[in-house]
């Protein structure tokens, strides 16, 4: 029997790979975005959830502008609290299971060791905030879910750090990169994977998934242009303080994944690795 999986945000970089990934494992995914259902409006999400034969959603839709969210609180507690909320109520009442993609911005990126699946959550910024609620709302309103944290995300639809650092290499030959906030970049195309993977099983509960690895954002733009033959670039490591940037950023994204090993999940390969393949389904 093959099952039929609801995917929100279905437009975004991990939600386009999802439908993909959904397909060649041969399930059916159903993807919605803001047009198809509003995850703000409470009503619309019981009636898609509860009329489309699924037997599953998986969350992806957000407000992600993180500075933005620094002055449009109210829209981004709406579509990550209030709209993460609705979903879940929806799925409460139809019996569908439910996985949210949430972020390590729940967390207050204190100390150096990798942040596990049930620590305590601390957010720093309003997008954080909002999505620790959204997590809340999940665990209050049902007894199983995923809740799948991801962090560093790229993928081919979207925008991301990979794609401006190759524009920015390109005009103007230099660029400068914090290197004291440290962390696992994760291509959605993997991510989609292990999700699909992880939705067909009944292991419920909190879990971490990024490649494997860690680096910060400046090494990371340094094997950004090794691999894609740009040497030339020159980088400059600098401080968060020397950013202006509105939301404060966790210095310490380590996330522990050993939660996927013991469930018996695929880790995701290393992150150089994804880096390299994406570079190549991008055309580098």
């Amino acid at each position: 029997m093959s099952m039929k999986v609801l995917v929100t945000g279905a437009k975004g970089q991990l939600g386009m790979d999802l439908m993909k990934e959904l397909q060649r494992q041969g399930l059916e995914g159903i993807g919605v975005d803001v047009e198809e259902m509003d995850v703000t409006d409470a009503e619309a999400c019981r009636r898609v959830i509860s009329q489309a034969g699924i037997d599953a959603v998986i969350h992806c839709a957000a407000y992600t502008a993180v500075d933005a969210a620094e002055d449009q609180v109210e829209l981004c507690r709406k579509i990550n609290a209030d709209g993460t909320r609705n979903v879940a109520d929806a799925c409460r009442e139809a019996g569908v299971k439910l996985m949210y993609i949430s972020t390590d911005y729940v967390f207050d990126g204190e100390g150096t060791r990798p942040w596990e699946p049930d620590d305590a959550r601390a957010p720093l910024n309003v997008y954080g905030q909002t999505k620790y609620e959204g997590e809340l709302a999940i665990e209050e309103l049902l007894e199983d879910y995923f809740i799948v944290r991801i962090a560093w995300v790229f993928g081919v639809a979207g925008k991301n750090f990979i794609k401006t650092m190759l524009r920015l290499g390109k005009e103007k030959g230099a660029v400068s990169v914090v290197m004291d906030q440290v962390g696992s970049p994760t291509y959605t195309y993997d991510l989609a994977r292990l999700l699909t993977d992880m939705i067909q099983t009944e292991h419920y509960g909190r879990y971490h998934a990024t490649n494997e690895g860690e680096c910060s954002w400046y090494e990371f733009a340094c094997e950004i242009f090794r691999q894609a033959g740009m040497d030339e670039v020159k980088v400059t490591p600098v401080t968060s303080e020397m950013f202006a940037a509105k939301a404060k950023r966790p210095a310490n994204s380590r996330m522990n994944r050993e939660k996927l090993a013991e469930k018996g999940f695929e880790p995701l390969p290393a992150w150089q690795d994804a880096l390299g393949r994406f570079l190549k389904a991008i055309g580098y």
